[in-house]
């Protein structure tokens, strides 16, 4: 047998802006938001917000980590990015 096997990997649930497009304008979309609304399912131990699809609200998103291009969309609709660390430090 060769290579190496992660005995504790990072299970990491991925979730595409355009899924985020269902949240009202100004609304924050956590991790408590997410479960809520059906988006996220099961444990994980972050959230990954990706840029796949179109959002057209301003909305505050707080997440484990973001794609580029994610972050750009979200900015761009007029929105904001926070990291969850981040979020936790600025407490």
């Amino acid at each position: 047998k060769r290579g190496f096997t992660n005995p504790f990997p990072t299970k990491v649930c991925a979730i595409n802006v355009g899924d985020l497009d269902v949240f009202a304008a100004g609304a924050n979309v956590d991790e408590k938001a997410l479960r809520d609304r059906g988006l996220v399912k099961g444990q994980f131990d972050g959230i990954k917000i990706l840029g796949d699809g179109d959002i057209t609200k301003a909305i505050v998103v707080t997440a484990h980590a973001f794609s580029k291009s994610a972050q750009e969309k979200i900015q761009k609709a007029g929105g904001k990015t926070l990291l969850v660390s981040a979020a936790k430090a600025g407490e």
